[in-house]
């Protein structure tokens, strides 16, 4: 997983994906300052996306207005088939890492062992996405998703060695756009337990990908390229024995040039892995400074062809983005075990904790949004292993949701255990006590909220999306670069979607008595979300009609339009899973309604928020923090030191180091 703040353009599914049309190579390279415009770094973000939508999308219609639940109604069901044999590898692996894997070693040394990496890989674990032709087990998303849950659940830093190495890692963009050829000489190397990692993001360089410097110049003989840069933040980076390297081949005559996808030996001659990095959690994680000076590259190791990495690297996301929820729900069953066997033992005031209001809000809380987020990630895995829907905002809203939710789950089991929460596993072992390790739990879930597009990112990326149907119609009216006649054209075509689309917003299903009535007890719950969804659209477009050119930034308004849209998907998903499965688990209808009167009153406040807030006033004040008018509000501490700057420049430089001794660098300190 690249650590970053991350890129704005959509991820896109490989198989609509024009890449014929990539326009992000066509971008003019950073100057020699590393700076591009402005203008320049939307073209490059807006060139990545994928425009068409030729499969339906229930996320997509929600933001229209349009509660589809015929999408995902009936609750999708996995092949019996490969579920057996899925299930039949989820009961080895959990006997591996439940008795063969110590979690706590790990933390503590920050270094998973030599032989878990092996008994992992005598699993098949490195092999879980790759197809059976190629020697891997070929899960589906749904179990593959299930496995790192499992894993994470151990430890988090294997869930996440797991999710680097093949979510985004080699065999995943060779998977969707490789040749038959590289994926015959790859993939079999990986199934078996070679490691990949993912190189994009740089010193310099997150979320805006037009910066890009890291170059791959083409050789004189036309064999192949050099490439030259350095790339941080790379898990699996000091393990990996093949890497997916993003690098700007020029552009010239006869040649496309542009952001380009390589794969790359990790042993090749050039490569210098500069020092492992450490964090705050994840103390386990194999996270490198990579340094690239003349490494040879063949040209038969090009991914998809040159200018075409950019887009790669995000159609990988599309699916791969649902890894990380999956930490996340495992992060969340794990919170509520502790939680609920902690709230019944521990007696306070004559009564267990847990039947205090205070906890016992926190409890609820706690199950219901993991009910919530398990459900879901089940729906995208289901929908994406079904390849008939176009997932790109569902996956995107519960990478984004998920990572959100867990965060304040782990925060309220902090709060439930008290002392004990914020006290050390090791520590409370030391005292004779079980060893939650639940302080470890908070700070490995922090990242969540930034691996591969944090929560800011997501909700421009999501929101882009959502106003997307507005913009094919009416973009060129609010374009300062649009001529006349582009606005006139723009106006008659916005003129006769509107006239179509706005009297379906002013009423619905949702309004009737009866609507819904087929699922029971929650039946409710499907009118209020048919209700807020034609709110939603009604919102965007009266915003989209206020500011227009000046939406894109309106990120806190925005931002706020995608999480009430998350909360509606949440809320959907629930109904229908709960509703399918209540004669064998009618529970689950509990749960559902538990979560949805939760939800409902998330989403009301954010409805409020739309147009009550501070938002101007808060630009207003930080144009004014900038400038240093409140500076002397930072006086009476001693400040970090001012002579290392906050972003390290890097110069082009020999190897310093052979490439064989990563795995052997020291743990982080």
């Amino acid at each position: 997983m690249a650590i970053a703040e991350n890129h704005r353009p959509s991820a896109t599914d490989s198989r609509n994906a024009d890449l014929a049309s990539d326009a992000a190579g066509q971008v003019p390279a950073p100057d020699a300052a590393g700076q591009v415009s402005e203008k320049e770094a939307r073209q490059v973000a807006e060139a990545a996306r994928q425009t068409t939508w030729d499969r339906p999308s229930f996320g997509k219609e929600l933001f229209l207005g349009r509660l589809r639940l015929d999408l995902i109604d009936p609750w999708p069901r996995p092949d019996p088939e490969e579920q057996a044999r899925a299930e039949e590898f989820l009961g080895r692996l959990r006997d591996y890492v439940a008795t063969e894997v110590d979690g706590a070693a790990i933390e503590r040394d920050a270094r998973i062992p030599d032989e878990v990496f092996q008994g992992l890989a005598r699993l098949g674990a490195f092999g879980m996405k790759i197809g059976r032709e190629y020697g891997g087990l070929g899960l589906s998303n749904l179990h593959y998703c299930r496995a790192l849950m499992l894993a994470g659940s151990v430890s988090p830093a294997i869930g996440a060695l797991l999710s680097a190495h093949q979510s985004i890692g080699v065999p995943q963009p060779l998977k969707m756009f490789g040749s038959e050829e590289q994926r015959r000489r790859f993939l079999p190397r990986l199934a078996a337990g070679e490691v990949s990692a993912f190189l994009l993001t740089e010193p310099d360089v997150g979320s805006d990908p037009a910066r890009l410097a890291t170059t791959a110049e083409p050789t004189p003989d036309g064999t192949g390229y050099r490439i030259n840069g350095v790339k941080l933040w790379a898990t699996n980076g000091t393990v990996a024995t093949q890497l997916v390297v993003m690098a700007r081949v020029p552009k010239a005559e006869g040649r496309r040039g542009g952001i380009t996808a390589f794969v790359v030996d990790g042993d090749a001659e050039g490569i210098t892995v500069e020092r492992r990095n450490a964090f705050l959690g994840l103390r386990g994680l194999e996270n490198s400074l990579t340094r690239f000076h003349d490494v040879f590259v063949p040209k038969e190791n090009v991914i998809g062809g040159e200018g075409k990495g950019l887009r790669i690297a995000l159609s990988t996301l599309t699916t791969g983005r649902l890894s990380l929820p999956a930490m996340c729900v495992g992060a969340g069953k794990w919170a509520l075990n502790v939680a609920r066997e902690w709230s019944a033992e521990r007696v306070q005031w004559g009564r267990p904790v847990g039947e205090h209001e205070a906890v016992a809000q926190k409890l609820s809380f706690i199950a219901a949004t993991t009910y919530g987020m398990e459900t879901m990630l089940d729906l995208c895995c289901l929908l994406a292993d079904d390849d008939r829907n176009d997932i790109r905002i569902e996956a995107a809203l519960v990478k984004l949701y998920a990572s959100e939710m867990a965060w304040r789950v782990a925060d309220e089991l902090v709060q439930i255990r008290g002392g004990r929460g914020y006290e050390t596993a090791e520590s409370l072992t030391a005292r004779g006590e079980r060893p939650a390790a639940v302080e470890q739990m908070l700070r490995d879930l922090r990242i969540n909220r930034i691996f591969e597009g944090s929560t800011e990112i997501m909700h421009l990326l999501i929101a882009r999306e959502a106003v997307d149907a507005h913009l094919s119609v009416a973009g060129d009216i609010i374009d300062p670069d649009a001529g006349l006649a582009r606005k006139a054209k723009a106006g008659a075509r916005a003129g006769a979607f509107y006239a179509r689309w706005l009297p379906t917003l002013a009423v619905g299903k949702g309004q009737q008595p009866t609507g819904y009535g087929e699922f029971g007890p929650l039946a409710g719950h499907l009118r209020q979300v048919e209700r807020a969804s034609r709110k939603l659209a009604r919102s965007t477009f009266y915003a989209m009609s206020r500011w227009q050119g000046k939406m894109e930034r309106k990120q806190a308004f925005l931002g706020r339009v995608v999480d009430i849209g998350a909360e509606l998907f949440a809320m959907s998903a629930v109904c229908v899973r709960a509703h399918a499965e209540r004669d064998t688990r009618p529970e689950n209808v509990e749960l559902a309604d538990l979560f949805c009167r939760q939800a409902r009153v998330r989403v009301d406040a954010l409805f409020t928020a739309l147009w009550e807030n501070t938002d101007s006033i808060d630009v207003t004040a930080a144009k004014r923090i900038l400038a240093g008018r409140y500076a002397a509000l930072e006086d009476g501490v001693i400040t970090p030191p001012t002579d290392l700057p906050w972003v390290a420049p890097w110069t082009p430089g020999p190897s310093t180091a052979p490439s064989t001794a990563r795995r052997h660098l020291p743990p982080p300190t």
